[in-house]
């Protein structure tokens, strides 16, 4: 409650440990982005493969990241930010 955003992780090897977490910002109405994590710089399955398995829309960002690096988690985390914002201006 009272979350202005939310950034679900993904593990494309797990897949079916994000329906819970999207379901839950889909639910809540809550604006959420999509972070594929790239483990040693690879990722296994394209952002559209990802965007189509999850059955999130084309206005939920699909992005890639790496968890263990903080430059791209504040990346990640800026666009939750971004998503945010733009939901509190229109």
């Amino acid at each position: 409650e009272g979350a202005v955003g939310g950034l679900v992780i993904v593990d494309t090897r797990r897949l079916d440990d994000c329906y819970a977490a999207v379901d839950y910002f889909e639910h809540r109405q809550i604006p959420f982005a999509v972070a594929v994590n790239a483990f040693d710089g690879k990722v296994e399955h394209g952002l559209d493969e990802v965007r189509w398995a999850l059955d999130v829309s084309d206005g939920v960002p699909v992005i890639v990241f790496d968890a263990r690096e903080r430059g791209s988690v504040r990346d990640a985390l800026l666009v939750v930010l971004e998503l945010a914002l733009a939901r509190s201006e229109g």
